[in-house]
């Protein structure tokens, strides 16, 4: 059990990483969206949930979160219809507002268990300030994929990560940490158990 908590108003993220650093494996397909060999590296998750129920409840309890647009779904381009509903199925596990960086308009989303994709056309950061202003208080996590985590870490807009760590090598995929060599890491907690380290990070600024 982690000897931390999370204080109010925080920027997080939180990753499942291969001991190679890639957060997907290659060859993403709408059938296979974290690539070849990226289901193993949540297997911590479903396999052992009881092990590792510290960790899934700071990765559930944001107020707020941002994603990608490819962590919502495999369409490019112009959106071209509203049956598109992202990956997550009719009741998303958020439970919260949900930023989606695009570069195409598209109408905010309801979904059950009171999930709303909004669709932010106007980069990183009003994409951030919109989400604090829906946390209020409360913490926001840039919920990915790698592209997008790199995007706010090279922009100084992350207070802490949870890296957890799955004992796999997946040889190829995405990578969060390309380019970001002048980011600094303190890590404050660790948990570990047979299926991943689940190591907790200041960001240093």
């Amino acid at each position: 059990m982690p000897h931390m908590t999370f204080n109010d108003g925080l920027v997080t993220a939180n990753m499942s990483i291969s001991l190679d650093g890639f957060v997907a494996g290659p060859n993403q397909t709408l059938d296979d969206p974290l690539g070849e060999g990226g289901e193993r590296l949540h297997d911590w998750m479903f396999q052992q949930p009881d092990a590792n129920q510290a960790i899934v409840d700071q990765i559930l309890a944001p107020s707020a979160y941002i994603m990608g647009r490819n962590m919502f779904g495999p369409i490019r381009g112009d959106w071209p219809d509203d049956q598109w509903k992202g990956w997550w199925g009719d009741e998303p596990p958020y439970h919260a507002p949900v930023y989606v960086l695009t570069h195409h308009a598209r109408e905010p989303l309801e979904m059950a268990g009171g999930t709303t994709f909004h669709f932010v056309t106007t980069g990183i950061d009003d994409a951030l300030a919109r989400a604090r202003a829906a946390a209020g208080e409360g913490r926001v996590s840039i919920a990915g994929g790698a592209s997008t985590v790199r995007q706010y870490l090279g922009a100084g807009h992350i207070d802490r990560i949870i890296l957890s760590v799955s004992p796999i090598v997946l040889g190829a995929g995405e990578r969060p940490f390309d380019g970001l060599g002048g980011v600094a890491f303190k890590p404050i907690d660790v948990l570990a158990n047979e299926l991943a380290t689940h190591i907790t990070y200041d960001v240093v600024r």
